[in-house]
């Protein structure tokens, strides 16, 4: 069981996929800060904790000296949250995506430098197991050289609210999954980015329910993301399909079963020959959010680097704010403009 202590800013709806993770492995929250401290009092209460409802942040912190801190509130207040903790001396793990914009970004980035803490973000869906599995057997070259990414994401969500009057709600609020899946995938970070956001007909959405997004990313890789909010005929998972292309051979991840594999078996013939060869399988004890806490429960331990921690994560992030300035600029963009 763990020995660290945290406090958990934002009582929100996300804040229900960490409680329980927090409290199976131990961790002391000793306070839970929201704007509405109802709302702190109320997760309090929910979850049996033996923690303070606070409304003040700065003042918490100055009181309970966490070793870290959980960011779980809504992305426009993610550097603010995240700047103070880190000043306060506290490491943080911050809930998806980084911040509001760049240039919020960057500047949490240099607060982490600056004060030697901590600050990594949750990617839940790196902490898969299928999804490890993929990442491996492209680091193994199981199927020969990685060359292409492509990811279908086709689902008709009815959300109401927020999303419905956003100007991007897939890239800005769903995309950041997969781009950042791509990096992990690969191995490749991204350079420039080609993209067109639309609203197709039929849609229930003001903004840009759809998209489609060209890549260009280290080591030669092209990854190609076609996807829509609004899509009521055939859905893929929420995780997306994926087809990997390889010198050798391909992966396919299809509806988060187990990825499939072929390589080439021979040296002839106009379509050369193909045979099925397995992928070895991944155990994960923790999934999801849980296995974002394990990872920074194991930096206060030993100080194993997580894998999203933050000077890597902006890469991820700035493929949504590049893929969303390419749309409406209409040309191609370098990465590299969004972060300096």
């Amino acid at each position: 069981m763990a020995d660290e202590s945290c406090v958990v800013v934002g009582a929100g709806g996300i804040s229900r996929a960490w409680f329980p993770p927090l409290k199976a492995e131990g961790v002391k929250v000793a306070a839970v800060v929201d704007l509405n401290i109802d709302a702190a009092k109320e997760r309090i209460t929910n979850y049996d904790l033996d923690a303070e409802p606070s409304d003040d942040l700065d003042a918490t912190l100055r009181k309970h000296r966490p070793d870290f801190v959980a960011d779980l509130t809504t992305p426009e207040a993610h550097a603010e949250v995240t700047c103070a903790a880190l000043e306060a001396g506290c490491h943080v793990i911050g809930e998806k995506p980084m911040a509001a914009d760049t240039d919020q970004a960057l500047r949490m980035v240099q607060t982490a430098e600056r004060t030697g803490r901590m600050y990594m973000v949750s990617q839940s869906r790196r902490w898969e197991p299928h999804h490890e599995a993929v990442r491996r057997a492209v680091a193994d070259r199981l199927c020969g050289r990685l060359t292409t990414v492509n990811c279908d994401f086709y689902i008709g969500a009815h959300f109401g609210g927020f999303r419905s009057e956003m100007q991007s709600p897939l890239v800005l609020d769903m995309a950041i999954h997969h781009f950042d899946l791509a990096r992990m995938f690969s191995g490749a970070d991204p350079l420039a980015v080609y993209a067109h956001e639309f609203n197709p007909a039929g849609s229930w959405y003001r903004g840009d329910a759809a998209a489609s997004c060209i890549f260009e990313m280290t080591d030669g890789i092209v990854f190609t993301y076609r996807g829509s909010w609004c899509a009521e005929g055939f859905q893929t998972s929420w995780n997306g399909d994926w087809d990997l292309v390889c010198d050798a051979g391909g992966l396919r991840l299809r509806q988060d079963q187990p990825p499939a594999a072929c390589r080439i078996s021979g040296d002839e013939g106009f379509i050369r020959p193909r045979e099925d060869v397995p992928v070895p399988t991944v155990e994960m004890e923790h999934t999801t959010m849980h296995g974002a806490l394990g990872e920074i429960l194991a930096f206060l331990r030993d100080g194993t680097t997580p894998q999203t921690e933050c000077r890597d994560n902006i890469k991820s992030l700035a493929m949504v704010f590049g893929a969303m300035r390419s749309s409406r600029e209409k040309r191609r963009v370098e990465i590299a403009e969004l972060l300096g």
